[in-house]
């Protein structure tokens, strides 16, 4: 059993027994369990926070297929959903169903973009070639946040209170990757571990991660300046 005791207030307990999700079980089938836990009050949490394998070169390679159109709606005033895993390549809508204008953002590594000010009832899109993490706001309403994860692979996992199961892994070589919101880049990408998988159960034990739980408004807007807390009656 592997434990990383990191100084934390989020508690990921994983079990990996298997994958992934939409994919009908094989003879090497397995289970993968995550839940958050608040390492404060060991209750359940709804922190979003998303696994994923990687595999490795020799290892089969299960292709991401879409499985429809990706939107992220805009109305009263936030995003839904917050969270979205997308194949790398992927268009996702930006639907305007507020009575009032919004202009959608993000200045981060995953896709970069500014789709400006567009008015209620209409839309607009954004592509997603490539694998990274995309944390989007809107520029005139600093209490709205998203993200979105592209991946190469479906071999992911959404973490939510109740857990989630993946089954009909290909046994291999892979890396496990993590993302769990509020926990900056250089502690997630020292959570990740090679991973050797074959038929039967591996149990990782616990892993726990540092979050800091921020209010969106914290963030910069678009020019990197805080947010004009001046009434803008027009939107």
């Amino acid at each position: 059993m592997i434990r990383n005791h990191i100084a934390a207030t989020l508690l990921c307990v994983l079990s990996l027994r298997g994958f992934p999700q939409g994919h009908p079980p094989a003879t090497n089938t397995a289970e993968l369990r995550l839940q958050i836990v608040s390492s404060v009050s060991q209750s359940r949490g709804s922190v979003p926070a998303v696994i994923w394998l990687e595999p490795l070169v020799g290892t089969p390679v299960l292709p991401f297929v879409p499985h429809g159109r990706y939107s992220l709606l805009q109305r009263n005033r936030a995003f839904t959903p917050h969270l979205q895993v997308v194949p790398a390549g992927s268009i996702v809508q930006f639907p305007n169903a507020d009575p009032f204008f919004h202009n959608v953002f993000s200045l981060f590594d995953g896709r970069r973009f500014d789709l400006g000010l567009y008015e209620a009832g209409s839309s607009k899109s954004v592509a997603f070639p490539r694998e990274g993490v995309s944390y989007i706001f809107c520029n005139i309403h600093p209490e709205m946040s998203a993200v979105v994860l592209s991946l190469s692979t479906p071999l992911y996992v959404i973490a939510n209170a109740a857990g989630m199961d993946l089954r009909g892994i290909p046994p291999g070589e892979y890396t496990l990757h993590f993302w769990i919101e509020g926990v900056p880049q250089p502690i997630l990408a020292g959570l990740d571990r090679r991973l050797h998988l074959s038929a039967g159960t591996t149990d990782l034990g616990d892993v726990k991660a540092p979050t800091t739980r921020t209010s969106p408004a914290s963030h910069p807007n678009k020019f990197g300046s805080t947010y004009d807390t001046n009434p803008r009656p027009s939107y």
